[in-house]
C-alpha cells in the first residue's frame, strides 16, 4: 500500500472536523475558554454595577448610575488609586533595574551559567499567597530574620514593626513582590540580550568604546522595544496586585497598603456589597486599559 493510500485510509477513520483545514474547529476550544473565563465575568460585573444593593434587606434595585457616582465621590477609592500607582511605579522600577543588571551578569556561555539561569525560574513557581506568608514570617518582630537583621544595624526599632507602620508597610509588600517577579524581568532581558547581533559591539570595541558606552549607546537602544514590552506586561500585572496585600497586611495599617483590587475584595468579602465591588473592579480594568493604551501609543509597541 502506497503512502498516499495509507494517509487516505487513516484520514477516513478520523472524524471529519479533525481532518478539516478550516481554522474554526481548532480555535473553538480556546475561544470558548476566553468567553467563559474572560468575557462573561466582565459582562456580569458590568450588569451588577447597575444595581444598588441594600445590605439590610439584601435586595438590589436597578439604578445604573448610583454605584458609579458613589465611586467618584469615594475618598477611599482615590487613596487606593494613589497607593496602586505608587506600588506599581516603585516595584516596576526596581524589578526593571535589577532584571537588567542580573541579566547582564548571566549573559555568558561559560560553564555553570546555564544552571544559574534555570534557577532564576524557581521563585516564579511559588504561589503569591505562599510568598506573602513567607515574608510575613520573616518580618515578624519577634523571630523574623529580616526584622532582626534590620534591628541589629539600628535601621528599624522593634517598637515599629515593618508591616505595622504606615511608612514601611508598603515597602515590605514591595520587597516580596520584587523577590518573586524580578526573575521574570531577568528572563525577558536575558532573551533580548542573547538575541542582539554581535557585529555592532565588535565594531564599537575596535573603535575604543568602553563597556558603559556600548551599554548606553548600543544595548539600550536595541533593547528598547523589549524593555517596553516587559514594562507593559509587568505593569498590567502590578495593577491587579491582591495576594501579597491580603496575606501580609490586609490593606493595613489603616489603608496604607490598600490597592484598588484589595479595596474591591474588602467591599466584596467583608461588606457583601457585590454591586459596588464589581464597580470598583471595573474601574480598575478601565484604568489599566487607559494606561496601557497610552503606553502602547507613546512607545509604539507592536504585537
Amino acid at each position: 500500500m502506497g503512502s498516499a493510500q495509507v494517509r487516505q485510509a487513516s484520514k477516513g477513520r478520523l472524524p471529519r472536523w479533525l481532518t478539516s483545514e478550516h481554522p474554526l474547529p481548532w480555535l473553538f476550544p480556546v475561544t470558548s475558554i476566553l468567553v467563559v473565563f474572560g468575557l462573561y465575568p466582565v459582562l456580569y460585573s458590568l450588569w451588577l454595577s447597575f444595581f444598588k444593593r441594600n445590605p439590610a434587606t439584601r435586595t438590589e434595585k436597578f439604578l445604573p448610575a448610583w454605584n458609579w457616582n458613589k465611586l467618584l465621590g469615594d475618598e477611599r477609592v482615590w487613596d487606593a488609586v494613589q497607593v496602586t500607582f505608587t506600588y506599581a511605579a516603585i516595584a516596576l522600577t526596581i524589578q526593571l533595574v535589577l532584571g537588567m543588571l542580573i541579566a547582564l551578569l548571566l549573559d555568558s556561555d561559560r560553564r555553570g551559567f546555564g544552571l544559574f539561569r534555570a534557577l532564576m525560574t524557581l521563585p516564579l513557581v511559588v504561589p503569591p499567597a505562599v510568598t506573602g506568608m513567607m515574608f510575613l514570617l520573616m518580618y515578624d518582630s519577634s523571630f523574623g530574620v529580616i526584622s532582626n537583621a534590620l534591628y541589629s544595624v539600628n535601621l528599624l526599632s522593634p517598637d515599629h514593626p515593618i508591616l505595622g507602620s504606615g511608612s514601611t508597610a508598603l515597602w515590605g509588600v514591595i520587597v516580596a513582590d520584587v523577590w518573586q517577579w524580578t526573575p521574570f524581568m531577568v528572563l525577558i532581558m536575558l532573551a533580548g540580550l542573547r538575541a542582539l547581533p554581535k557585529e555592532p559591539f565588535e565594531a564599537a570595541s575596535i573603535d575604543g568604546a568602553t563597556a558603559f558606552q556600548s551599554f548606553f549607546f548600543l544595548t539600550l537602544p536595541m533593547m528598547s522595544k523589549i524593555i517596553a514590552l516587559a514594562v507593559l506586561v509587568r505593569g498590567i500585572d502590578l495593577f491587579r496586585i491582591f495576594d501579597y496585600v491580603k496575606v501580609m497586611t490586609d490593606s493595613g495599617p489603616g489603608t496604607a497598603t490598600e490597592t484598588l483590587t484589595a479595596y474591591a475584595g474588602t467591599v466584596y468579602f467583608k461588606s457583601a456589597n457585590f454591586s459596588y465591588a464589581s464597580t470598583v473592579a471595573l474601574a480598575t480594568l478601565i484604568l489599566v486599559l487607559v494606561v496601557s493604551t497610552v503606553f502602547i501609543k507613546v512607545f509604539k509597541i507592536r504585537f
